[in-house]
């Protein structure tokens, strides 16, 4: 899986891709990650990238030209062009399941108010948000697309069972877990974890699943209760 990352503050990435899992993915080459810095497709001596929007507003918006060419510079057949912006479709789960299955993404970094809409219309296949909140710019986005897609890339992490059991991968959050000491300040483990009854343990992870995604996310609970009840399961 190659990435390349549209953004005029490359170093944001420096720390973030040096450590953990996908340090490790980039060292093993199971990923590659290049960045492309729109102010190197400029023409003016000050390599300006944004202009003032149409019909007036505040700030200042990234120039549809300089990303149009950074993007172009990169783009294969094989590419996937993903615009990371507050107004884009809020991004799932199931989205790095899709998009791990791809060759090549090139994540565009938007900044200062926004992006000219002629890069949505006219280059982007998917246009995306993290989330109901407004960042500085698209780099956490890039970055948090780079961690959820790699890490179902095989051999990033170490058991594909890790992914295939966590959060959101069946509309459900992932269930309570503890771990040693048994008795923490008296907080002590449940004690169907320490029956030895597998059986017994799964029906009470997945009870536990339920009654946090219901507590937690109503959306999500939502989501499952109509998958359930259209397989005709029991909740």
């Amino acid at each position: 899986m190659r990435f390349d990352i549209i953004t005029i503050f490359p170093e944001y990435f420096d720390s973030p891709l040096k450590t953990s899992l996908i340090g490790k993915a980039l060292s093993n080459k199971l990923i590659e990650i290049n960045f492309v810095n729109p102010r190197d497709f400029t023409n003016d001596k000050h390599r300006t990238v944004d202009d003032a929007p149409y019909g007036g507003g505040p700030g200042m918006l990234m120039k549809p030209e300089p990303i149009f060419k950074a993007v172009e510079s990169v783009k294969t057949p094989d590419s996937k062009v993903i615009v990371l912006s507050a107004s884009g479709r809020l991004y799932h789960q199931e989205d790095a399941f899709c998009l791990c299955k791809e060759k090549h993404l090139i994540l565009i970094c938007g900044h200062y108010e926004g992006i000219d809409e002629r890069v949505s219309i006219g280059i982007a296949d998917y246009e995306f948000s993290i989330g109901d909140y407004v960042l500085q710019n698209g780099n956490a986005a890039a970055l948090v697309l780079i961690e959820t897609i790699s890490r179902l890339i095989p051999g990033v992490i170490g058991f594909e069972e890790s992914y295939r059991k966590e959060s959101f991968t069946e509309n459900l959050l992932e269930y309570p877990q503890w771990t040693r000491p048994e008795d923490f300040r008296g907080m002590k483990v449940p004690e169907v974890l320490l029956s030895g009854d597998h059986a017994k343990i799964a029906k009470w992870r997945k009870e536990q699943a339920i009654l946090k995604t219901a507590k937690n996310r109503a959306d999500i609970f939502e989501k499952y209760k109509k998958i359930n009840k259209k397989n005709g399961e029991i909740i």
